[in-house]
């Protein structure tokens, strides 16, 4: 999921951000001077400061559901593989690993040369216990399913981690780069679920480490002068909470953030009106790996009817959105993959914008506007609900707004609420109370979907909110992950995809290209097939462009 948060010091924050950005000049830069001089070699210093439009909620992996959280535990915690800048699997804490020949086992050879930051040796028992964490039926984790099939693990030596499986399960290795793994010797006497280390962690292997955390307002990590995998030559990274990404802009344009995903609106037109920007910033492009929907609450009675659920999809103009909303910046999609990768079932298109279509449907469902009023109504209740959604994030804003025009067209009343973040996700998501929401999923290169889709993933924290359920779409999940073979597994996810487009438990709106703005003064940045922050722990800044003065790291 993605992310958003006030409280009254943010708000009186974000009022002087506003009155700063709005100098008539335009800010320095040392990039404004040549650069011709320059020694542009890589050096250890400055901050690299980005804008969040919401605080993290956990900084354990396992429980956190959202963007905001990863972004920050990823950085403090890693995975036993990772995806590389090409999307394949790839050594992270191991040094190799085996599948064995019969698929049910995976043995895992360890890095012997890496250690928490209070100096205790990573070994395999971290390993074996954050499996059994994950397993616990104590553990409330959106992710468990994926590790309940481990049937049973051995540590042979402090180097050595061997999973097993009772049945072929295709996504295992893509699981082993989900998981990060947690130090032992510091969570094995905590409950998880109520830890205050969740907010200050006390040792961690990443190549930063939690130096503060303000809520709702900062938070800063320093560079670990201990990273296992080479220099950290960014001294710190400073994530300001800032909800609205109007205000980003504005404090962007100031020289105040260095790296903010831009909306389509600065991306395409504000951008190019500052020759500050244009002259100190670098724009990137590429489709991200995520999509936007609208989903029901299948649990209220009211999205019961499958005729009522189409009808919306027909109803909602995507073009609309996509020009309106995106600027042209996205694609419209009909399925939960990323367009033009190999896992879409190509026979599915997006349902073309058909109002006249959709007045039937309901029609057929027996709703009329019995008393003139324009609003569609049956046993004396209107067709109405309310569309809920994040706060700052301007695009599902209007694009909730758009889509309330459009179905007031076809007699269907719609209310729009925007919730900050934290209050979004623990009070209303987390509970399941919701008639319909606009969201996002962001995908990694895995197909597997079991937790979004499968019917046996409705609980507290699990990530399958709209409470879908079809045994068909139940089946090709569980079958698609007992084969290596891709095209079998094509095969299932092609039925997956199918069975939830004719279901329509939601409206899959668009897939937006990513647009992020990083300051030209750091360097290393190649994009890649992972997008840009793949290898963000290897960018620096050379001495003569530094602009922060961070003291040093004492090793």
């Amino acid at each position: 999921m993605d992310s958003c948060t006030h409280s009254l010091k943010l708000v009186v924050l974000c009022v002087s951000m506003v009155l700063s950005a709005c100098s008539s000049s335009e800010p320095e830069s040392p990039l404004t001077q040549t650069t011709s001089s320059i020694d542009m070699q890589a050096a250890y210093g400055d901050r690299l400061v980005t804008a969040s439009i919401g605080d993290a909620s956990t900084l354990i992996p396992m429980l956190a559901g959202d963007s905001s959280s990863h972004a920050i535990a990823g950085q403090l915690y890693q995975s036993l593989l990772k995806f590389d800048k090409n999307l394949d699997i790839a050594n992270q804490l191991t040094t190799s690993w085996l599948v064995s020949a019969d698929g049910l086992s995976i043995t895992f050879h360890l890095r012997s040369d890496i250690y928490w930051t209070d100096g205790v040796p990573f070994t395999s028992e971290d390993c074996a216990f954050t499996l059994k964490l994950i397993q616990d039926e104590h553990t409330q984790s959106a992710y468990k399913s994926d590790y309940a099939k481990v049937t049973g693990f051995e540590t042979p030596d402090a180097h050595t981690f061997i999973v097993h499986y009772h049945k072929i399960y295709s996504p295992a290795l893509s699981t082993w780069a989900g998981l990060s793994i947690l130090p032992k010797h510091i969570f094995e006497h905590e409950d998880i679920m109520k830890t205050d280390l969740a907010r200050h962690p006390k040792a961690t292997m990443g190549p930063y480490i939690l130096k503060d955390w303000q809520a709702q307002q900062s938070i800063t990590l320093k560079a670990n002068p201990h990273y296992y995998d080479g220099k950290v030559w960014v001294a710190e990274h400073l994530t300001r909470i800032i909800p609205d990404t109007a205000t980003q802009f504005l404090e962007l344009s100031a020289g105040h953030i260095d790296e903010m995903g831009l909306t389509p609106t600065q991306y395409e037109r504000l951008f190019e009106t500052k020759s500050f920007l244009k002259e100190n910033y670098q724009r990137y492009h590429y489709l991200e790996s995520v999509y936007t929907y609208l989903g029901f609450n299948l649990k209220r009675p009211l999205f019961a009817d499958q005729r009522v659920r189409e009808a919306m999809a027909y109803a909602i103009d995507r073009q609309e959105l996509i020009d309106g909303v995106l600027l042209g910046q996205g694609e419209m999609i009909a399925s939960p993959y990323k367009p033009k990768t190999s896992w879409v079932n190509q026979s599915l298109h997006p349902r073309a914008f058909n109002p006249e279509k959709a007045k039937k449907l309901l029609a057929q469902a027996g709703w009329k506007d019995s008393d003139g009023d324009g609003i569609l109504d049956q046993h004396g209740q209107p067709l109405s609900f309310t569309i809920i959604t994040n706060n700052g994030n301007k695009q599902r804003a209007d694009t909730a707004t758009i889509i309330q025009q459009r179905l007031k067209q076809v007699g269907i009343q719609v209310h729009v609420r925007l919730i900050e973040w934290s209050a979004f996700i623990e009070n209303f998501i987390n509970k399941r109370d919701f008639d319909a929401v606009i969201l996002g999923w962001s995908l990694t290169p895995e197909p597997d979907q079991y937790n979004i889709w499968h019917s046996s993933q409705t609980g507290k924290r699990q990530f399958n909110f709209l409470s879908y359920n079809n045994p068909q779409v139940d089946e090709a999940l569980v079958k698609a992950t007992q084969t290596f073979d891709k095209n079998k597994r094509k095969q299932w996810y092609d039925i997956m995809q199918k069975e939830i487009y004719q279901d329509v438990p939601m409206v899959f709106l668009y897939a937006p290209y990513s647009l992020p703005v990083v300051h030209k003064r750091f360097q290393g940045i190649k994009p890649a097939a992972a997008g840009i922050g793949y290898n963000s722990e290897f960018w620096y800044v050379p001495k003569a462009l530094q602009k922060y003065q961070v003291p040093a790291i004492q090793p």
